[in-house]
């Protein structure tokens, strides 16, 4: 199927010829309301002329196109936008193609020939740009191309400005891309080869009639087409041929230590490391490109020991030469303690967003609660301190840079409930090592005891960047595999919002990384603010699991698995969808504000019970009715419709605990297809039942008559 531009706005800089005049025919034939724009000047910039632009109007209209011609520079990038409105109403299509040269050797360019080229290629650009963008970001649709040049890539003698101004379009465009994405503004560059009369001037004539526009405008159509989801690229093009060009970046080496003076010595004896290319890394972002500061500056960080030979020590610890996996696998990494008391397990708890405001959570946040307990997820605490300590790098076959590592994927299993104090200890294992290709998979068993008796299992998950390619296989049955959720609208939606400090909060529970704090720290690594941890989002996940489906009951909880992917900012919103299978919970967790999955693959599994036995209902904490209602809302939402027909009433359930109100239920049989509702009813109830917790599981058992729990 033919692409097609009908209905789109396009203007076309420089159009009067050459490479300008090839896209706005195109465009036009393929059905776009096109401005022709050109000066008329000539390819120095001087002089001006309507005739260019006029000529390749009369071109696209005898064909039976739709187009008018603007005389403007591209200095006055506002005139340009407001021709494409005032003719068509909008602008969907900008491509930056006006240029003009100025070549001098570098000591021979004199001011004007500098700030000239930087005005009509690198501001006319800026300038045209701006002005459409606005419009764009308002109908959620643009497409920006911005043309570079071999010199502005490569470099080439007597084009300084040139170079500079095609370059420094290169920069505008890849950030352009970047605050565009959400509005579905793409922003891509080309570097032409192709015949023109920019061109003529530095190549053989007849290697430039060879050259032909019409080898060029087709990439830049599709890359401004809608279907095209392409955003942030380089491209050189010419002659038929198109290449996409990306950065390359050398594994480098650290050389300098923790409180040891940096010194040209240690740059000039780890020169040929830092410039080998081999397994070369290709960063895409400014985070990717930063990231590596940050890792070596937590690495730095987190050393104990100053060795004699700053640069030999860290350049072992960032050997890049190889992984051993038959040399790693059963290595086990020294052991490491843990002790803590109630204040750690509140400090958790508030860290992953527990509060005073709900009732149930009480539990978690003060010690003299009777069910005072431990959040099943604090079970990763005292894990990773075997991940902090350092131990990888003691371990025989895995040679490799710690700077890369990334949490990839996690899993907890209880064995008992958590205590609320003591000390434990954890063993550390090298379960399997994975070679992804872009990477190596590292997964590590932790098993953690309490005087001697194992309380959980903890599986991390870790990615090297960069360090696949040995030769390993790529999966692994001893791997924790993540698992999709059903096909199916999610069974339970809970939203909780992160405050402004829940990092600052969490990493009291022991994760120092500044990352999290710090936003210097942050935008060396390329956010905009300190990040959440991913193993804070994965607690919220877990306590509205826990909530939703086990009454807040830790002895309920089993395992939870899920794979980090994207990060959080505190302040957001945690939006987690679940859906029961059993007594496995799928979930996935979102950003609400962005529809970012931050979680995904995930799921828990409880304790097995019987939905349909109420005997078998946890008798310690929360309200063994949680489970009943939720019984209640599966039965409606597969029978609802049916229901409503036969009852035709709303039924009302205050339940108390204690003598006190606990929970309040509406079951609505009445209305659409029947529903279910948590907390005050806006409307009225047909029928109100006051009963307590207790009392209402005995009468669902069938060992309390419902007559006499209503005589009392």
């Amino acid at each position: 199927m033919s692409l097609s531009f009908e209905g789109r706005v396009v203007l076309v800089t420089g159009a009067g010829g050459g490479l300008g005049r090839e896209y706005a025919l195109d465009f036009a034939k393929r059905g776009a309301s096109v401005v022709v724009n050109d000066l008329g000047a000539d390819t120095k910039g001087g002089g001006k002329s309507s005739a260019a632009a006029d000529k390749v109007v009369e071109e696209i209209k005898a064909k039976g196109g739709k187009a008018v011609a603007n005389y403007d520079s591209v200095e006055d990038g506002e005139k340009l936008i407001q021709a494409a409105l005032d003719s068509f109403g909008r602008i969907d299509i900008v491509v930056n193609n006006a240029g003009i040269l100025r070549d001098r050797s570098f000591p021979r360019t004199s001011d004007l020939d500098w700030d000239l080229i930087q005005r009509i290629h690198l501001r006319g650009s800026f300038l045209v740009t701006r002005a459409a963008w606005n419009h764009m970001k308002n109908q959620k649709f643009g497409r920006i191309i911005m043309t570079a040049s071999a010199a502005g890539i490569y470099g080439n003698f007597g084009q300084a400005n040139y170079s500079a101004a095609k370059l420094g379009m290169l920069g505008l465009a890849n950030t352009l891309a970047i605050e565009g994405r959400k509005y579905n503004i793409h922003c891509n560059t080309i570097a032409p080869v192709a015949g023109s009369r920019l061109t003529e001037t530095v190549m053989p004539p007849d290697l430039v009639a060879s050259l032909k526009p019409e080898y060029v405008s087709p990439l830049v159509l599709w890359l401004c087409h809608d279907q095209c989801q392409e955003n942030g690229g380089l491209f050189e093009v010419g002659a038929g041929w198109i290449g996409k060009l990306r950065w390359e970046r050398s594994r480098g080496r650290i050389v300098r230590q923790k409180n040891q003076p940096m010194n040209p010595e240690a740059v000039r004896d780890q020169w040929d490391k830092i410039c080998d290319f081999t397994d070369a890394t290709k960063p895409a972002s400014t985070g990717e490109s930063l990231q590596s500061m940050v890792s070596v500056l937590l690495q730095l960080e987190s050393q104990e020991t100053v060795g004699a030979n700053p640069t030999a020590a860290s350049a072992s610890a960032v050997s890049t030469s190889g992984i051993n996996p038959a040399q790693a696998i059963g290595q086990k990494l020294p052991p490491s303690t843990f002790n803590f008391n109630h204040i750690q397990c509140i400090l958790y708890a508030l860290g992953v967003g527990m509060s005073t405001k709900d009732p149930d959570h009480l539990r978690f946040l003060y010690e003299g609660h009777p069910d005072f307990s431990c959040l099943p997820t604090f079970g990763v605490i005292p894990s990773q301190a075997a991940m902090m300590d350092g131990g990888l790098s003691s371990v025989p076959g895995l040679n490799i840079d710690f700077t890369q590592v990334l949490h990839g994927e996690q899993y907890l299993e209880l064995y008992k409930p958590l205590p609320t104090s003591g000390e434990l200890t954890s063993q550390a294992t090298i379960a399997d090592v994975l070679d992804k290709g872009s990477g190596a998979v590292i997964i590590l068993d932790v098993n953690t005891y309490s005087r001697g008796e194992l309380v959980c299992f903890n599986q991390f998950s870790v990615f090297v960047v960069g360090a696949g390619g040995f030769g390993g296989k790529r999966t692994s049955e001893k791997a924790k595999a993540v698992l999709p959720p059903p096909q199916r609208a999610p069974d339970a939606v809970v939203i909780d919002s992160t405050t402004r400090d829940q990092a600052a909060l969490y990493r009291l529970s022991g994760d120092w990384n500044p990352l999290h704090i710090d936003p210097s720290f942050a935008a060396m690594g390329g956010f905009q603010a300190p990040i959440l941890h991913g193993l804070c989002s994965f607690g919220f996940a877990a306590r509205h699991v826990l909530k939703q489906f086990a009454a807040n009951d830790p002895s309920r909880f089993k395992s939870i698995k899920v794979r980090f992917v994207k990060p959080v900012l505190p302040g957001q919103s945690l939006q987690t969808e679940m859906w029961k299978e059993g007594n496995r919970i799928h979930i996935q967790s979102k950003v609400k504000e962005t529809d970012a999955v931050v979680l995904s693959g995930a799921y828990i599994d409880l304790h097995a019970t019987s939905e349909a036995s109420p005997e078998n209902l946890p008798q310690g904490g929360g309200l063994q009715s949680e489970l009943v209602f939720e019984e209640i809302r599966r039965r409606i939402k597969d029978l609802g419709s049916e229901l409503v027909k036969k009852v035709n009433a709303v039924f009302s359930w205050e339940i108390t605990k204690d003598g006190k109100n606990a929970a309040q239920w509406t079951i609505d049989l009445k209305n659409g297809g029947g529903a279910l509702h948590k907390g005050p009813y806006p409307g009225k109830a047909d029928l109100t039942f006051t009963v307590s917790d207790e009392n209402f599981v005995q009468m669902v058992q069938g060992k309390l008559n419902p007559q006499k729990v209503m005589i009392k």
